[in-house]
């Protein structure tokens, strides 16, 4: 079995590379000839390639903040013959915000992923959250190091049980060969010491037992306290060595200097267990509990040291059953108390060190190792059952959650923009917003019977009649202080009016509404003639369309229809070439709804020439945009031109609910559930079936982030793509209730739903 192991690697001074490094040798060492091949991917954290001299097993190198070279290096280890690739993750390895980076890497492979999570946070961020999600999805197994892992992963990040696997840091296997070696005399320059180890970096706490020292000296002043590490890499980049001199000036302080000693080093772990099994007592003093998985207290235990710690997480699991002590964070009074007693009663220190050393056996590597071969082989069994077609894994579908909306919505509508999930009052209010805000509200209820949705209806309607102007058109800013910004809104503005008036007219709750609407809508009429940009056309057809659904004996309406969709079919044919299916140069914004438009347009009248042009002109938009097996929507940051490249950036979520819509219709008048299939792929762009494989659906919030851009999602949940995202969601969920002819749709969306209201 030839395995790929990814990770930063020796002789990077760095934990998980030794780790890495440790597993890969336990594993050749258990299977021998079937190793043979296995190889490292090296992740740098320099922009060169060449900045550590790796061994030959190193056969890949990435560098941290090079996006491409996570996609180079996919297609290398599909290539390379390897079976299964080793992940080891750990935050702060990875490029990009929260090492998403490494998402682009893992969608590219082509074999079974075992992932390693070193750290598994109680309150991560969203960015954090989802990376670490992906990552379980896309992996046949995640593997944590504690039982507190285990419960984070399945409680916060939602990962079902059977995914997670529990498998103790491992430690060398150098006990005996070290106790059958005489301790150097230079080891230890007094006879009994405390010891620390690790990379140093101010949330170790090295300081409480500085502090505690004076106390211990006072009854024991034969004690010294090593300090074995180099500073943390990162933190030498931003503070150099100053927490380092801080300690130092507080030995000084406090008269223990002579009685601290620095070992600026990144010792073997040969030498290290030299000083881990001869040492008095060692101790961990870290600041707080969150720290799920310690190597420094893990490598304690397995050399047989009596152990000191404060209670985090890890040291509260391996320390449990006598095998060491706790003390308080920050409590250099009860640390030196204990210190004293350990010291003073060799008996209760010799039943730490025992009881550390028996349990420290089951974590030596040959043991540890053989449990990762076993999940690896169960791995690659899988595949052909399960993890074939990761790509197209079922997304879990969220609860419908109006929480976020109604945060955004006040007497006068919805405001326009948030600060990530809190309102920004600033900004004010826009027709837009409220128009998408209608249209959403009436699908709930009309679907749901959602009676907050029915609550939100008549406040919407409000701010579209109010920004209404005596002529009929509209205008489109509103400010917070309720002033008018503008004399007159956009066509897109007011097609999107148009649309939501036909929509709730169409399925209104009651007859108030419909002729209120209907109101509203018969005054706009004479502004239908003079809409020259093809989006408000769309729009304003869409809506007249619904409007026909109930009223088709209104031959001045149908006109209106027939027209505008005549405007849309004659900008086909004077932009359409053999190599260019569309109504404009370039391809924009709000695509898909221009053909959708057209099959509306259909669906009332039958008109072949709006449906040949609305086929045509989807299969086209599908060409760019669904090529990859997901949707990749034309980016803001450049739209795409006639013989030019796209933007793949600043993806919107107006984009993606465009194409959710356009593929419902699609199979509304075609009856061909390969376009559910399709309008399942674009909806899941929402849950991080995207370009950056991040979600920008909030669930927590229940608000829907602004765009996909190249450094990440933008955080910010407008109403705009909350509303995108909710009328998406409104749109699979109808379709899910039916009873439909495929299996795929009808599991990924029916079974999955997550419920209603």
């Amino acid at each position: 079995m030839k395995i790929a192991y990814l990770a930063t690697c020796l002789p990077r001074e760095c934990g998980i590379a030794t780790f890495n490094h440790n597993l890969y040798q336990a594993i050749a060492l258990d299977s021998s000839q079937e190793m043979a091949e296995s190889y490292l991917v090296a992740i740098n954290d320099h922009d060169s390639k060449a900045i550590y001299d790796y061994p030959p097993e190193v056969k890949y190198v990435i560098r941290q903040n090079q996006r491409q070279d996570y996609k180079d290096a996919a297609a290398y280890i599909n290539q390379s013959g390897a079976a299964v690739c080793v992940l080891q993750h750990e935050y702060g390895i990875y490029g990009g915000e929260a090492g998403y980076y490494l998402l682009n890497l893992i969608h590219g492979l082509e074999i079974p992923l075992v992932s390693i999570l070193h750290t598994i946070l109680k309150e991560p961020t969203y960015m954090q959250l989802n990376v670490v999600r992906e990552i379980a999805r896309k992996s046949a197994k995640v593997i944590v190091m504690s039982h507190r892992a285990v419960g984070f992963l399945k409680s916060i990040y939602k990962i079902k049980s059977e995914k997670i696997q529990l498998i103790e840091h491992g430690v060398p296997d150098l006990g005996q060969e070290i106790l059958k070696e005489p301790i150097p005399d230079q080891l230890f320059h007094r006879k009994r010491s405390l010891l620390t180890f690790g990379l140093i970096s101010r949330n170790k706490g090295l300081e409480t037992v500085i502090t505690a020292l004076p106390a211990i000296i006072a009854q024991h002043p034969d004690i010294t306290y090593y300090i074995i590490g180099k500073t943390h890499p990162g933190v030498m980049r931003k503070s150099g060595e100053e927490y380092r001199i801080y300690l130092e000036d507080l030995a000084g302080q406090l008269g223990v200097s002579d009685h601290v000693k620095f070992i600026n080093a990144f010792l073997s772990e040969s030498e290290l267990f030299q000083y881990l099994s001869t040492c008095t007592l060692y101790v961990t003093p870290y600041l707080d509990e969150a720290q799920i998985t310690s190597g420094t207290l893990s490598y304690a235990i397995g050399a047989g040291a009596a152990v000191l710690s404060t209670p985090y997480w890890h040291a509260q699991e391996l320390l449990a059953q006598g095998r060491g002590e706790l003390f308080g964070f920050k409590d250099s009074k009860e640390l030196a108390s204990k210190v004293n007693r350990l010291l003073t009663h060799e008996d209760q220190r010799s039943k730490l060190k025992e009881k550390a050393f028996q349990y420290g056996i089951t974590l030596r590597w040959p043991s540890i190792g053989r449990k990762y071969l076993e999940v690896l082989h169960e791995a690659i069994e899988q595949q052909s059952l399960k993890y074939c077609d990761l790509l197209l894994e079922p997304f879990e579908i969220p609860r419908f959650n109006l929480a976020h909306v109604q945060r955004l919505t006040d007497d006068t509508g919805i405001v326009q923009h948030a600060r990530f999930g809190i309102p920004n009052l600033k900004e004010g209010y826009c027709l837009d917003d409220n128009a998408r805000a209608l249209l959403m509200a009436t699908m709930a209820y009309h679907q749901q019977k959602n009676m907050a949705a029915l609550d939100l209806i008549p406040t919407y309607l409000s701010y579209i009649q109010y920004l209404q102007r005596a002529d009929g058109n509209f205008r489109n800013f509103l400010s917070f202080s309720r002033q008018y910004l503008d004399e007159q809104g956009s066509e897109d503005s007011f097609g999107r009016t148009i649309w939501a008036l036909g929509y709730l007219i169409h399925f209104a709750p009651n007859n108030s509404y419909r002729e209120f609407a209907q109101e509203i809508l018969f005054h706009t009429i004479p502004h239908f003639a003079s809409l020259t940009h093809l989006r408000g056309v769309a729009n304003t057809l869409i809506g007249v369309c619904h409007y026909l659904k109930i009223h088709h004996q209104d031959e001045p309406m149908l006109a209106q229809g027939h027209a505008l969709a005549h405007v849309l079919c004659k900008a086909y044919e004077q932009h359409r070439t053999t190599d260019w299916h569309w109504f404009e140069d370039k391809l924009t914004y709000d695509n898909a709804l221009l053909p959708m438009a057209l099959l509306c347009h259909y669906d009332i009248t039958g008109d072949m020439l709006s449906h040949n042009v609305a086929m045509e002109s989807m299969a086209f938009l599908e060409s760019k945009t669904m090529d990859k097996g997901y949707l990749h929507p034309i980016g803001n940051s450049k739209w795409l031109e006639k013989d030019k490249e796209m933007g793949l950036y600043d993806q919107q979520a107006i984009e993606t609910m465009a194409m959710v819509l356009l593929y419902d219709e699609a199979f509304d008048v075609s009856n061909d559930s390969t376009y559910l299939e399709q309008m399942d792929i674009c909806y899941q762009w929402f849950l991080g079936h995207n370009t950056l494989r991040i979600p920008l659906y909030d669930e927590e919030m229940g608000g829907c982030c602004d765009g996909l851009h190249e450094y990440g999602v933008n955080r910010n949940q407008g109403a705009e793509s909350t509303l995108a995202y909710l009328i998406s969601h409104l749109t699979i969920e109808k379709q899910a209730v039916k009873p439909l002819p495929i299996q795929r749709f009808t599991h990924t969306i029916e079974a999955k739903l997550g419920g209603k209201g």
